[in-house]
């Protein structure tokens, strides 16, 4: 009997704009102070791509690029481009391909997922699915969003909370015993619509009513959401590590979605982690929804070792949520 393939991470990439949203800035825009901001959420800054005519694709792509370059390998020895989003350039095609044409992956297949904030996690897992399988030896996982492209500038709810960023991983097939392990997936299907975009989709399609109502931007009901990530972060985190006999000494790195410092917290107390086991980079980039926990991995790259035990997990709109247990393979 062949011995089970394992998919590893062996290379991170990023891209992160260069203009800077600061708590200051948004007090001369909304109804808000940096006070308020940082001990509600943690953030104190988070990153906006300016250019008109860059969006999504371009980050995927830059992000991409890196993890090439690292790798040492050029685009046309990927097999799978997996980019999770929910800013994509166009509804169709697929911005996944687009960012296959950028980095000449002339024989990939390149395809979108949509989960909202899990969708790293669905993509990463996806993609290890096809590793496997022995169906692909490369695939280019990406989760990127240009969130302020759906942000309401004057809604105080949302516009204090997102980022534009980019984060992308190589996966291969391990030589040894690190990669990912196990996952636990869920979702919900959220009937109240706590987390949504009204507009844009084929229920409310573009139109001068609703353009003029404001409909084409995120909605969130922030305390109903609050309470549902907090339980379901934490709980997803809290399962996969019973499932795998894992102890809080077994656990290097929690590695958790960047949406709000509290659920972050609240998901490390759950694991009986302590505050210098977790990743948290959300004051400086706050939440740039399918990318948060690739940049993660690419600011921590450096003290990550071989064998670690790391723990993603992530909640999001749908709802979706999920936890991964993962042996950092990346030498």
């Amino acid at each position: 009997m062949a011995e089970a393939i394992q998919a590893a991470i062996t290379a991170v990439g990023h891209y992160l704009p260069e203009n800077r949203l600061t708590n200051a800035d948004l007090e001369e825009m909304v109804e808000t102070n940096d006070e308020w901001i940082r001990t509600r959420t943690g953030i104190e800054e988070r990153r906006i791509l300016k250019d008109d005519d860059k969006a999504t694709a371009f980050m995927g792509a830059k992000a991409a690029k890196e993890v090439l370059e690292q790798r040492g390998i050029t685009g046309e020895e990927i097999d799978t481009i997996i980019l999770a989003t929910v800013t994509p350039d166009y509804l169709f095609p697929a911005t996944a391909c687009l960012v296959q044409n950028e980095i000449g992956a002339s024989n990939a297949y390149a395809f979108d997922l949509s989960a909202a904030c899990s969708g790293f996690l669905y993509a990463l897992t996806t993609g290890a699915n096809f590793i496997e399988s022995g169906r692909a030896e490369k695939v280019l996982v990406i989760g990127a969003d240009k969130m302020s492209s759906i942000i309401d500038y004057t809604d105080r709810s949302t516009c204090i909370l997102f980022g534009d960023g980019a984060g992308a991983v190589l996966l291969e097939p391990s030589e040894d015993e690190t990669g990912i392990i196990d996952y636990i997936h869920r979702s919900e299907g959220d009937t109240n619509l706590s987390l949504y975009q009204p507009a844009g989709g084929s229920l409310n399609p573009a139109s001068e009513q609703t353009v003029a109502e404001r409909l084409h931007y995120a909605r969130q009901d922030g305390r109903t959401v609050f309470k549902k990530a907090t339980v379901g972060m934490a709980d997803v985190s809290a399962e996969i590590m019973e499932k795998n006999d894992l102890e809080a000494d077994d656990v290097a790195w929690l590695v958790p979605h960047q949406a709000n410092l509290r659920i972050i917290n609240a998901t490390a107390n759950r694991m009986g982690l302590d505050s210098d086991k977790v990743m948290v980079n959300i004051d400086k980039y706050g939440n740039t929804t399918a990318a948060t926990i690739p940049l993660c991995l690419y600011d921590w790259k450096d003290e990550l070792e071989h064998g670690d035990n790391l723990i993603l997990a992530a909640f999001g709109g749908g709802y979706t949520w999920g936890s991964i247990y993962l042996k950092w393979g990346w030498k």
